[in-house]
């Protein structure tokens, strides 16, 4: 699937490019049914052809959203998308602050 900004991804639309590697593409986009910005990870092509890897992509998801930690950001959702498989986070700003009340 070829990303881009303007492109809708579900219900999402993208934003711009935040980071690539491995693992995917993540993506800034925008949540018009909530109104807030959020962090899109798509995975690459190949792992839908790698019954492994999606085998261990949901239950991964589900432990890491229910993590609650100032520096692990907060999974709301995971999906599939024109065959592409997804991971949405809550986006956070570099300019949003240190949120963890401690100071250095």
């Amino acid at each position: 699937m070829t990303v881009a900004a303007g492109t809708r991804f579900g219900p999402y639309e993208i934003i711009s490019p935040l980071g690539a590697g491995g693992m995917g593409e993540v993506w800034r986009a925008h949540d018009p049914r909530l109104d807030r910005e959020v962090a899109i990870k798509i995975l690459p092509a190949d792992f839908a052809k790698d019954a492994d890897r999606l085998c261990r992509f949901e239950p991964e998801a589900r432990a890491t959203s229910a993590l609650n930690h100032p520096n692990i950001l907060t999974v709301y959702d995971i999906g599939t998308h024109d065959g592409a498989r997804s991971g949405l986070c809550a986006w956070q700003s570099d300019h949003a602050g240190d949120q963890s009340g401690h100071e250095d």
